[in-house]
């Protein structure tokens, strides 16, 4: 969770001494009941497709009193599926106000209540992601993949059933969130109140002494005090970050219309051209996630060995690689036998590559790329191209796929060969490397001259450094 990121950064402490019942219980929680909705959300609509377009059928029949077209169907489906990208454009922009004056578990358990009642095929998708975009940045994990299954068994007139049921994640978080402590920094500088901050951070710590940590926390506040954020059209403005702003928006452009939602929101029809038996479709469509978890694990132990971009780069290449592959398999999957299962072996190698390096290192990069001031507006930047590309692919990929048949993924594969160009010959390495360090490499790009240290990133450096010192 966002607001428990001081209490796991402890330079020069082994990490795990700290971990209390309550930080885990409350990591769980956040995850269950935001991370898993996320992916959730994503990947419901994609099982009872079929039903759902021949519910708006006769739901249009019986109210028109004639069949519906197909583009007004295409339109209607697409709709469905990408609307919750919208919520998430709502809550990437409200997020950051909504907590500071809520506070983190108000704010959230408030948008829970909300999303309770959404059932319906369109209200369900809208509300989940409102206001959970800065959980939303610390995840990328494993999405949910249960629906297939369940729709296999509640069958034509209970699929709503299965947009009710992000109800049950909701509800125990609600349950659950009343009792674990509120933020210690939120407590300490938004209510400045020293002692509901000094129990937070022992429950959280599972320890007595915690004066140590109060007093960092108040001197980076103290170190920001003189500090001005920057706004967002600040930060456009403003010629020394130009072409981070730029290759942020294009890294997170090519994380959303890579291709992977694609998959996500249609993997059954996917598999169901690939010419797998429909009983076989919901168990090939769970190994997905056993293979994102697997590829996540793998770029968390590697990805400060071999750096952020290597992988990001290399991602979006096998992409490149396994899309035209998917697109030639597709194409001639009537002319052998085995093709149906390359092209299945396809989907899993695409959302591999996805997970080692484009599903999470973009948002790492967003927060290494700018200094501290600039931060807020650079993720708020980024968060809106995110839901702005994740609305665009649920919305045109249907007509695509309509267009272009089994060529769609080439036009993903194209985005993904020109997101790996840019990079390659405009992003440099972060690994290791200090703000400082990272700006002077953009300084001869941005035409400017950058001398001395950053703002408050150095003086936070100061602070760590001599945390690290004491410890």
């Amino acid at each position: 969770m966002a607001h428990a990121e001081p209490l796991l950064q402890s330079p020069g402490r082994r990490p795990r001494r700290d971990w209390s019942g309550t930080l885990i219980i409350t990591s769980l929680t956040g995850a269950f009941g935001s991370s898993f909705l996320y992916g959730y959300n994503l990947s419901v609509v994609n099982a009872p497709t079929v039903y759902i377009k021949r519910f708006y059928n006769q739901s249009w029949e019986r109210r028109y009193g004639y069949v519906i077209d197909g583009a007004t169907l295409t339109l209607l489906w697409s709709i469905t599926v990408s609307v919750f990208s919208i919520g998430g454009l709502v809550g990437a922009i409200i997020a950051t106000p909504a907590v500071k004056f809520f506070g983190r578990y108000v704010h959230y358990k408030t948008l829970e209540g909300a999303r309770s009642d959404a059932s319906c095929s369109l209200q369900a998708g809208l509300f989940p992601q409102v206001g959970c975009w800065c959980l939303c940045v610390q995840e990328l994990g494993p999405k949910g993949e249960e629906g297939g299954r369940e729709t296999q068994e509640l069958g034509e007139s209970l699929w709503p059933c299965l947009f009710a049921m992000i109800v049950v994640p909701s509800l125990i978080q609600v349950g659950i969130l009343p009792f674990l402590p509120e933020s210690p920094r939120y407590l300490l500088l938004e209510k400045h109140d020293r002692h509901g901050a000094e129990k937070a951070f022992q429950k959280f710590l599972g320890k007595n002494d915690v004066s140590q940590e109060v007093e960092e926390v108040l001197a980076e506040s103290q170190a920001q005090l003189n500090v001005k954020i920057e706004s967002v059209l600040q930060l456009l403005r403003n010629r020394s970050v130009r072409w981070q702003v730029i290759t942020v928006i294009i890294t997170m452009a090519c994380y959303q219309l890579c291709g992977l939602n694609a998959i996500w929101y249609y993997t059954n029809s996917i598999f169901s051209e690939a010419g797998i038996h429909h009983k076989m479709i919901p168990y090939v469509t769970l190994s997905t996630s056993a293979i994102e978890i697997l590829a996540a694990v793998f770029s968390g132990l590697v990805i400060e060995r071999l750096g952020r971009r290597p992988l990001l780069i290399g991602g979006f290449g096998l992409m490149v690689i396994f899309f035209t592959i998917l697109t030639v398999s597709l194409t001639l999957q009537n002319h052998a036998y085995w093709l149906p299962y390359l092209s299945i072996f396809c989907i899993l190698a695409t959302i591999a590559s996805f997970c080692i390096g484009p599903g999470g290192i973009p948002f790492i990069l967003t927060g290494e790329l700018f200094q501290q001031t600039q931060r807020p507006a650079a993720f708020m930047i980024a968060g809106t191209v995110n839901w702005l590309s994740n609305f665009s692919v649920g919305l045109l990929f249907p007509f695509i796929q309509a267009g272009l048949h089994t060529f769609c993924f080439l036009v993903f594969a194209v985005i993904c060969l020109l997101g790996a160009i840019y990079l390659f010959f405009i992003l440099p390495e972060t690994k290791n490397r200090t703000i400082n360090e990272i700006s002077q490499t953009f300084a001869k790009r941005n035409k400017v001259t950058l001398e001395g240290t950053c703002g408050v990133d150095g003086q936070m450096d100061g602070i760590r450094d001599m945390r690290r010192k004491l410890d």
